[in-house]
């Protein structure tokens, strides 16, 4: 498994400690919050953001809504992109599940656009 980015980008680290451990995500013993300024209404959640154009590239962990679905529109350093896929993982640790990463698939806009139109047309011909 791929090991956490430490270009945190728009989020900030935050010490270990026990009571933080119950309010922050965590990822590879290194906890992660949202600044202030990026948190609206709903609490902003850090996700790792992959582009899957090959060769992968690592975006960084960005910090974003928890209410992120599949063909959502972000920018990310002025660039376009769209979530082709959200996923949540867990680990078992002493009898229950806790969140291990959240991580978001992202492609350009552009690209994403050009695999629609092109399924399209084989699932035409």
């Amino acid at each position: 498994m791929a090991m956490a980015s430490l270009n945190l980008g728009s989020c900030k680290k935050v010490r270990q400690s026990s009571f933080l451990r119950r309010f922050f995500f965590r990822t590879s013993g290194l906890h992660v919050s949202c600044r202030k300024k990026e948190r609206e209404k709903d609490q902003s959640h850090p996700y790792k953001v992959i582009e899957i154009t090959p060769p992968p590239r690592n975006l960084g962990i960005r910090c974003f809504p928890s209410n992120l679905q599949c063909g959502e529109s972000v920018t990310i350093e002025g660039q376009a992109y769209t979530i082709s896929a959200v996923t949540h993982r867990y680990q078992l640790r002493k009898g229950k599940y806790e969140p291990r990463e959240k991580r978001l698939d992202v492609l350009s806009t552009g690209r994403y656009i050009l695999n629609l139109y092109l399924e399209n047309l084989l699932e035409q011909s």
